[in-house]
């Protein structure tokens, strides 16, 4: 089953309009077909009387002194019929010319009723709705009793029915489309504000907005305050989580140097192992603290050519002094949507490399490839054989031991794409050395940016 909210107002709109209009369809439809009925039952019952009060008794029997004046009752088939049966034995009926030489009996009647009216077979073959009256004249012995029997065509109350329903139908369609987009245009403002508390939302990931507006309709309104209460806790949460980092990296600090100290009485083959332990226990508490603290942040629009430019102005020093050249192409309208100090870090540790080992050339890039937005990052250095670059990217290891270091950068920019749902990887660059492709998710919407911004929409300082 859909789980679309529309989807189910729209559908459940649909039956409930189609029912009403079922129901309507057949209110009306009897109605009318009741009014047709009586209208018909009330002009044969006129035509019974108005036969009876023209019957006399002459010579003993029924005589009619003058024949109803309808048109139709004089043509062959004229589409009204009468006739007026004696009840005395071998009396024989008068009738209508229309009825031609057809004799109506109690037996040639239907025992079932069309709308209130026996049936039977017209001087045509086609089907006649008939009424049966019995009535007398006369006094006494004179009495004369006799049946009056009256009829018109069945098609002609069909063919009433026909031009009726016809117009209703088209009636109902109409009024049925018309309720089906009002009910389609109530959902689309009663769920107005819930697009509005998404756009929200969405902002307050962006970095945009730290809560959501309390006005609105009183039904989200509980709704919107319980999302900024959460809000609220989440803030508190992380900044606990971020004092506790600091006093975890402070409280390890003091001890970490104290032992540094003390290991430098040791021999010198077990100074140096233990120095490496001590080493290797500030990097993996650092890189525990960098983990714990990613991800956490509340998230920005962040502009990749702001961050890199910033990057490249604080590297060009280093770089100036090695005759490195840059090469920067990178859209002003690139964004993506992460903690500035993250993509900064990340962003470094890359640019870093690049400019330990890159000769005269460092190739900087980035664009949309798909629903991922990939830095490019190209130098003109030694590179990496391809088998070593899953090795590269694992912490504390460094296979170029002229340029040994600690290992962490690429695996620290690495864990920092993974915590947005990203990744790097590693290539050959077109410079001949080595090429790191950092990818980020794309935004839905990109905004262009003009600097890179904090939480708190202050400008990061990257120097």
């Amino acid at each position: 089953m859909t789980k679309s909210l529309r989807f189910r107002l729209a559908a459940g709109a649909l039956v409930a309009i189609a029912v009403a209009l079922a129901l309507v369809w057949f209110v009306l439809g009897h109605l009318f077909e009741d009014y047709l009925a009586d209208q018909y039952a009330n002009e044969m019952a006129a035509v019974s009387d108005a036969l009876g009060a023209r019957l006399a008794i002459e010579n003993g029997a029924l005589s009619l002194v003058s024949e109803p004046s309808d048109p139709r009752f004089q043509t062959p088939v004229g589409g009204r019929y009468w006739q007026i049966t004696p009840d005395d034995p071998g009396a024989s009926p008068l009738r209508s010319r229309s009825l031609w030489d057809e004799e109506l009996t109690k037996a040639s009647l239907s025992k079932d009723l069309y709308c209130g009216f026996h049936e039977a077979e017209g001087p045509d073959g086609a089907t006649i709705l008939v009424t049966v009256k019995a009535m007398s004249v006369g006094e006494g012995d004179a009495r004369k009793s006799f049946t009056i029997y009256t009829a018109f065509s069945k098609d002609e109350m069909e063919s009433s029915l026909s031009n009726y329903h016809r117009p209703l139908q088209l009636m109902l369609a109409a009024t049925g489309l018309l309720l089906l987009a009002a009910a389609f245009l109530q959902g689309l403002i009663g769920l107005k504000p819930l697009v509005r508390l998404r756009n929200e939302v969405a902002s307050i990931r962006a970095g945009r907005s730290a809560h959501i507006g309390a006005e609105g309709p009183s039904e989200v309104r509980p709704l919107v305050n319980e999302i900024n209460l959460l809000l609220a806790e989440r803030e508190t949460a992380v900044e606990r989580a971020r004092s506790r980092a600091s006093d975890l990296a402070h409280g390890l600090k003091t001890p970490l140097t104290v032992l540094s100290h003390l290991v430098e009485s040791l021999p010198e083959d077990k100074r140096d192992t233990a120095l490496q332990q001590i080493e290797l226990v500030r990097q993996r508490a650092d890189r525990q603290l960098q983990a714990a603290r990613m991800g956490v942040e509340r998230m920005a629009t962040t502009s990749l050519l702001g961050i890199s430019g910033k990057l490249v102005s604080v590297l060009s020093p280093v770089t100036d002094g090695k005759g490195i050249g840059w090469k920067v192409d990178i859209d002003p309208a690139l964004t993506i949507e992460a903690d500035p100090a993250d993509v900064a870090e990340a962003m470094g540790n890359i640019l870093d490399n690049a400019v330990r080992f890159a000769r005269s050339r460092i190739d900087v890039s980035a664009a949309k490839e798909g629903e991922a937005i990939i830095l490019r990052v190209g130098d003109d250095g030694p590179g990496a054989a391809p088998e070593n670059y899953a090795m590269m990217l694992k912490r504390g290891v460094s296979v170029d031991d002229a340029h040994a270091g600690s290992g962490l950068g690429l695996a620290i920019s690495g864990d920092i794409a993974e915590a947005y749902g990203g990744k790097i990887v590693l290539s050959q660059s077109d410079l001949g050395g080595l090429e790191v492709a950092l990818a980020l998710p794309a935004p839905k919407n990109l905004v262009p940016a003009t600097e890179a911004q904090d939480s708190s929409g202050r400008p990061v300082a990257l120097s």
